[in-house]
């Protein structure tokens, strides 16, 4: 199943990484956690950059998590390689590559539920009932199994971000969040492992996503008001676009407020439904002076 004569250490059961992770045998070295669900592309590849520049060991999670998906959606289609993701890992110089079966990670069910608070009732949550449920199923499980000094997010799934963030602060979680920029096609389109799933023609129409959010954000930059902003946005992807919206919204950020006045940074989100393929992208800016903040590899 996977590539051989490869330096990176591949490993199946939780019993097995927990060993050999143990802080009795790390011998004061940190450890930088990258989670994913596989089919690697630049955006994680990225996050293993910037884990290798702050850590002694990179680990990288390669789990499609089903407790995140809903019914109807794309589970069993999720694009799957991990012959390809191993060796791509590999190339990155990530050191330890975890690939549990379903099995491994759920093999019992208390009925335990861990339900994250109103920021999951925005964005992408609001038409997705349950999902940062899992989500954060099974980010605590891999933290407790990996325990990592560092865990590294990408800024594209700005929501999921928020939300980790959120619950590692108020539960103590002893690992720090690392944001990392979006990673994007050189027609802006923000690099997904779903963009496979495109036709030609929607691979072509979904980089007017960004230039959208792109239009929202020289608006903002004018003092243009939320809504106009908002809807301007939306006008400009359904002019260019066969994709269906299901939101864009200007929210605080982190905090995924409606209300603006006394946060630092916004953020402008939209989520657009092609044939079989739903893209999500984010811009976020600074309310003191209206400038952009870089979330994506402009910086």
């Amino acid at each position: 199943m996977y590539v051989e004569s490869i330096g990176i250490q591949v490993i199946e059961t939780i019993e097995e990484l927990q060993r050999k992770l143990n802080r009795n045998e790390r011998q004061g070295k940190t450890v930088g956690f990258v989670p994913t669900m596989g089919y690697l592309h630049e955006g994680h590849l990225s996050l293993v950059k910037h884990a290798k520049e702050q850590n002694d060991i990179v680990v990288m999670s390669i789990f499609v998590n089903p407790a995140q998906f809903g019914p109807g959606e794309d589970f069993e289609s999720y694009p799957r390689d991990l012959a390809r993701d191993v060796q791509l890992a590999n190339d990155a110089g990530v050191d330890i590559v975890f690939i549990p079966a379903v099995e491994e990670m759920y093999p019992t069910d208390g009925g335990i539920r861990i339900l994250p608070g109103r920021q999951a009732d925005e964005l992408c949550g609001a038409s997705r009932p349950g999902h940062f449920d899992g989500v954060l199923k099974v980010v605590l499980k891999l933290f407790n199994i990996v325990d990592p000094d560092r865990s590294y997010f990408g800024m594209k799934d700005a929501q999921q971000l928020a939300i980790i963030e959120t619950f590692v602060r108020d539960f103590n979680l002893p690992t720090a969040i690392v944001r990392v920029p979006i990673v994007r096609e050189e027609d802006g389109l923000a690099k997904s492992s779903r963009n496979v799933n495109l036709t030609d023609s929607e691979r072509a129409e979904a980089p007017m996503i960004y230039r959208a959010l792109q239009i929202g954000k020289d608006m903002f930059a004018d003092g243009t008001a939320r809504e106009t902003i908002v809807q301007q946005v939306s006008d400009y992807i359904v002019s260019n676009s066969s994709g269906k919206i299901d939101y864009v919204k200007m929210l605080t950020y982190p905090g995924l407020e409606s209300i603006l006045e006394d946060s630092q940074e916004v953020i402008l989100a939209c989520a657009v439904k092609f044939s079989t393929t739903r893209l999500i992208d984010n811009i976020i800016m600074s309310t003191k002076d209206g400038t952009y903040v870089p979330n994506d590899d402009e910086q």
